[in-house]
């Protein structure tokens, strides 16, 4: 093949003579012909010639539009066969997975309890199920005599509730991982996975790189509908569904990512509670998962009217207030918090509390039932009033959509990255004595937001 290589640059048109190769065609262009990669150029399908070379051709134009029409055929018919083919592989390896390690795993209960092997596996047996009920539908849709007219994109929607339990296994990847890490510093845990892996003749990959496969996997959907979108004619019966299909699959891969980003910013909450002076009450990790907004506010309470500078912090479920250090403005000193569920918002306008008998502005209170707790704050203009007013709004649907959808945060999970959390607080403590106070406080970490800050 090297002999026969087709050289060409940058706008170079290529005619396809040969596409039947998923990897390599063979192709014409002015200086000869022969061999190119398939993964290097872009397919041009029905483009309009020239006017003086549609004269000279004449009737040939309907012959280059069937040679055209049937190379879109033929990288249809490819991307199905991958499509299928990786399927199929996909299911071999979760029956690796189900019968080489769980299986053997359930038989040493010495070993590994029910909930080791959840924590391990997650929801991967369920998977492997709705896997294989799937791939038997796609198997069904399949027309193997004329692979391009096959309808996958129906079948991807049929079943793209079922693509909704990667998430549980998703978000509990990151345990496993911790797991894993764990039971690797044992020996008996290293040779026991060898041998399953030996008696089931599996690949050489590590137990952890099969687990991170299904991660992968669902990620992968969308660009392999995405591939099919593009050479499937658009008079084609299963054109609609495919777009359809790819829609949905993004949707899919877009929640799972979305859960994942979060479970990865629980390791800096977790830092910056660490880094909150004189912290009072549960962690953080307890009941919330994000922060959403933060900026200040004043506080002004009863009975003096008394108003106070505080920083807030708003997370699902809780809002956080904290006072700033006099000297070093980095530092925050905690202050209280605040039960964001079954509160009330409400805005007020610009006017004089008869309760407190001072006069407010850009203000709003979060009040809770007739005798329940009330806090009155006070943002410095109208715009960011506003802001906080949609933010409100915006944590109760965080909070309803997590509720949806099972999104929580382990047992597991709280107590490593809170562990992790104070070590590195211990670690960073200066050992030297007599400097200033505020020359040993450390600041406290940036948190990400979902939202734009002040």
């Amino acid at each position: 093949m090297n002999d026969q290589k087709l050289g060409f640059k940058t706008g170079d048109v290529i005619e396809v003579m040969d596409a039947t190769n998923r990897e390599w065609w063979w192709g014409h262009v002015a200086d000869g012909e022969g061999w190119f990669p398939a993964s290097f150029v872009w397919l041009r399908v029905n483009q309009d010639e020239p006017s003086e070379n549609k004269a000279r051709h004449g009737g040939a134009e309907e012959d280059v539009e069937a040679e055209a029409q049937s190379s879109r055929d033929q990288m249809c018919t490819n991307v199905i066969n991958e499509i299928l083919s990786t399927e199929r592989d996909y299911i071999k390896h979760l029956r690796d997975i189900c019968e080489g390690y769980i299986r053997q795993c359930r038989k040493r209960s010495d070993m590994f309890s029910e909930e080791q092997l959840r924590t391990i596996f997650g929801n991967i047996e369920d998977i492997y199920r709705c896997q294989k009920v799937f791939v038997k539908a796609l198997e069904q849709k399949f027309n193997r005599e004329r692979p391009h007219l096959s309808e996958l994109g129906a079948c991807f929607l049929e079943h793209q509730a079922n693509f909704q339990i990667y998430s549980e296994y998703c978000n509990n990847h990151s345990n496993a991982c911790v797991e894993l890490s764990r039971l690797s510093k044992l020996n008996k845990y290293l040779y026991f996975f060898e041998a399953c892996q030996l008696l089931q003749k599996m690949i050489d990959i590590s137990l952890d790189g099969f687990l991170l496969t299904s991660v992968q996997k669902i990620c992968k959907y969308p660009l392999q509908l995405a591939e099919l979108l593009k050479y499937t004619h658009p008079q084609h019966r299963d054109f609609r569904d495919v777009e359809a299909a790819l829609h949905a699959m993004k949707n899919v891969a877009q929640f799972i990512n979305e859960r994942k980003r979060r479970l990865e910013n629980i390791d800096k909450i977790a830092q910056w509670q660490s880094s909150i002076k004189d912290w009072e009450g549960e962690d953080l990790l307890v009941r919330s998962s994000e922060l959403i907004y933060s900026g200040e506010l004043t506080l002004v309470t009863q009975p003096q009217a008394k108003s106070q500078q505080r920083m807030f912090f708003l997370f699902d479920h809780q809002l956080i207030y904290c006072k700033k250090d006099l000297l070093h403005r980095d530092m925050l000193y905690y202050k209280g918090r605040v039960d964001m569920d079954g509160l009330l918002v409400l805005d007020l306008e610009d006017r004089k509390d008869k309760d407190l008998h001072v006069s407010i502005r850009n203000a709003f209170r979060l009040h809770r039932g007739t005798m329940g707790e009330s806090h009155l704050l006070c943002a410095r203009k109208p715009q960011q009033k506003q802001r906080w007013l949609r933010v409100f709004a915006r944590e109760r649907e965080q909070v309803r959509l997590d509720q949806e959808t099972g999104f929580s945060i382990t047992e597991l999970q709280r107590k490593q990255v809170m562990l992790n959390a104070s070590k590195q607080q211990a670690a960073w403590k200066p050992k030297a004595h007599g400097r200033p106070y505020y020359l040993t406080c450390q600041k406290h970490p940036v948190l990400p937001a979902s939202l734009p800050q002040q």
